[in-house]
């Protein structure tokens, strides 16, 4: 017998083996996936990590925390997979399993696989940092590049945020805007420049765009946002992203994500203040829920009339970003049922915890 042969004989006796059929019912464990990249693009076990065997100490961590998460490790055959195992479980992993027979038990039982899309050179280049990221991988960054993202403003919010969406690679932007870029706007309406004052927004922020990443989809809606075109206007979109200016717009984005069960991002500023929220139907309030009925006009004054730092919409439409990319991953823990408040004067961001109304006109 080889040495290779006496270390697997040891390992079958003191690392637990799960089969495939274990690995399927189980819906508690994280799978992790320690073959190759070749090996990977040619199938893997649905919604499994792939940490490759060579990078998994360094990895792992960041992937899984919890050293008491139930983890299942496998490879081609089930060898490789025992000596990861072990190796997680002198970093103090206390439950670890290897998958008997690896991907190729699997696929002998006709069990269902993801053939991941393939990425160019040029596409892997460009997020190669998110590639690195164990929570994102490329997996994550297909997720990006096929999700439809829908900005409501090419303002102050909407500028960081459809820029940095971009730049992520969200594959569909949609933004809307019936707007043209003012002088006055270049204090904080980064998507715009000089040279574009006249122009629509819609159409300056879709120039804007493409040229960060001519690689995604940009839609534009040069139109207002209004109860006749709401509707079929967010129905397309996975994650609507509410950067408007208006109480108007806010209420009615509201009110049309809960009736079409689609995720709003919420943002607003007023000076030096700004909050952020996640309001996602069937998971947490709605922006109802905080405000049942919008204030009378002449008690909401717009930043034409009172004015913003130019800063503050970066700060919190980058926020709305990261929460947008949050829940196209499925990753972390977005601002559902919490309110996050930020005071820029004394550089202080507080948090308060949102309730379902029982009496809400929207989502009770």
């Amino acid at each position: 017998m080889s040495r290779v042969q006496e270390e697997l004989a040891r390992l079958r006796g003191e690392i637990q083996e799960v089969t495939p059929a274990q690995v399927a019912a189980d819906d508690t464990a994280v799978v992790i996936d320690v073959r190759e990249r070749d090996e990977w693009n040619e199938g893997h076990v649905p919604d499994a990590l792939h940490l490759s065997r060579g990078f998994l100490e360094f990895k792992i961590e960041s992937a899984c925390p919890d050293r008491s998460q139930p983890i299942v490790v496998y490879c081609r055959s089930g060898a490789r997979s025992l000596f990861a195992a072990e190796a997680l479980q002198h970093m103090g992993y206390r439950d670890v399993a290897s998958m008997t027979g690896g991907f190729l038990a699997w696929k002998e039982e006709d069990r269902g696989f993801e053939v991941p899309k393939a990425m160019d050179a040029n596409t892997r280049t460009r997020y190669s940092r998110h590639i690195l990221i164990p929570e994102v991988g490329e997996s994550g960054q297909r997720k990006l590049l096929d999700a439809k993202v829908l900005v409501v403003g090419a303002g102050g919010l909407g500028s960081p945020i459809a820029l940095y969406l971009a730049a992520a690679g969200v594959g569909h932007l949609g933004v809307v805007d019936f707007d043209v870029v003012d002088r006055s706007n270049l204090q904080r309406q980064v998507l715009h420049s000089d040279e574009r004052i006249g122009m629509s927004k819609v159409e300056s922020a879709r120039r804007t765009l493409n040229g960060l990443n001519p690689d995604i989809t940009v839609e534009t809606f040069d139109t207002k946002l209004c109860a006749e075109n709401a509707v079929a206007m967010i129905e397309p979109f996975d994650v609507i992203v509410d950067g408007c200016d208006n109480f108007e717009t806010r209420y009615l984005v509201n009110d049309v994500c809960v009736q079409l069960q689609k995720p709003n991002v919420h943002g607003s500023i007023h000076r030096f203040d700004g909050q952020v929220s996640v309001f996602w139907p069937g998971k947490g309030p709605c922006y109802r829920c905080l405000h049942p009925e919008p204030p009378p006009k002449e008690l909401s004054p717009n930043c034409a009339e009172l004015g913003v730092l130019g800063v503050l919409p970066g700060v919190i439409g980058l926020l709305e970003a990261t929460e947008t990319i949050k829940i196209l991953l499925g990753i972390g823990q977005p601002l559902i049922g919490r309110l996050l408040t930020y005071d820029a004067l004394a550089a202080r961001f507080s948090e308060f915890a949102l309730r379902r109304r029982d009496d809400c006109p929207v989502c009770s």
